[in-house]
């Protein structure tokens, strides 16, 4: 009776692991889109640290996503049931800052070209020590900002695959996809980000023959392919801000979204790019939009004070 009893909690215990499985897996694909998203932009956001440090600042930003998640799983679980109308308005506001932030991030970018690479270096590039760790610290800050924008997206996406499920399922499926995803998204940073460091190696290989000069060879390739990698990740992490942002904002907005289906079943087979696109534009306004209503703020703001 006792052997029965404990063959029947395996069998349970395998059958939960089985739709734990099933629903992370459902939960994963739903969210690739925001997950590369994420990739994206994190890895922009430690472009520019000195080499030494891309990777204490990738394993701060890590640990500040863990944490963003331990708040995330809990606060999600309690407003999708108690109050399930919050989530939209909030993953909406968190749209409005990423777009705020694209929009920002573009306009750093050209006015970084048009005043020159050299006044550019000495604009930007910190020298003391002080400096170095204060510009370290608002990376580091801005970076877990953003991932707890995108994060929050992941884990509502991965609560809708589970809305059905019983609580404890609901749970175990959002703490499995959490740390998956910051993971798999922090390490691949960490990789990326030493690309250079890994061709470098290769580049001092001292194989000889064939094998040798092919190994030397890649290892040129991976050097050279670092900052062209690294400035392309730059700005694709920027232009992912307006799309995810530009998303939260459309679905959130009836009207909108429905004008947005409206054109994408006119569109035929192009209608995912279409998407894609009208997304990007509902973004760039929606960062456009705020940052003048900021800089009229603090204008406003200014004025009363003088």
């Amino acid at each position: 009776m006792a052997g029965s009893s404990f063959f029947a909690l395996l069998d349970d215990i395998a059958a939960l692991l089985d739709d734990i499985s099933l629903m992370s897996k459902v939960a994963a694909k739903k969210s690739a889109s925001v997950l590369s998203d994420d990739l994206a932009v994190n890895a922009e956001q430690v472009t520019g640290m000195k080499a030494d440090r891309e990777l204490p600042v990738v394993w701060a930003v890590f640990k500040g996503s863990l944490k963003n998640k331990a708040i995330l799983v809990p606060c999600a679980l309690i407003l999708s049931a108690v109050l399930p109308a919050a989530v939209k308005w909030l993953l909406m506001a968190g749209g409005i800052y990423l777009c705020y932030e694209g929009y920002e991030a573009i306009k750093d970018k050209f006015s970084r070209e048009g005043h020159g690479a050299e006044e550019h270096g000495k604009k930007v590039i910190p020298k003391s020590t002080e400096e170095l760790a204060e510009y370290e610290r608002r990376k580091i800050k801005g970076a877990i900002k953003t991932d707890f924008i995108l994060s929050a997206e992941i884990i509502v996406i991965t609560l809708n695959v589970v809305a059905e499920a019983p609580l404890y399922q609901q749970i175990l499926t959002l703490i499995v996809i959490a740390l998956a995803m910051t993971v798999g998204v922090y390490g691949l940073v960490a990789g990326i980000v030493r690309l250079d460091d890994a061709g470098f190696a290769l580049v001092k290989s001292k194989a000889e023959g064939m094998w040798g000069r092919a190994v030397r060879k890649f290892g040129q390739v991976l050097v050279s392919a670092a900052p062209v990698l690294m400035k392309a990740l730059s700005w694709i992490g920027t232009i992912a801000m307006f799309l995810v942002g530009g998303t939260f904002v459309a679905e959130g907005i009836v009207p909108l979204e429905h004008a947005v289906e409206t054109v994408v079943a006119e569109s035929g087979n192009w209608g995912a790019v279409v998407k894609v696109g009208l997304f990007g534009v509902v973004g760039a306004l929606a960062g456009f939009v705020t940052a003048v209503a900021i800089s009229g703020f603090s204008w406003i703001r200014r004025l009363a004070a003088s």
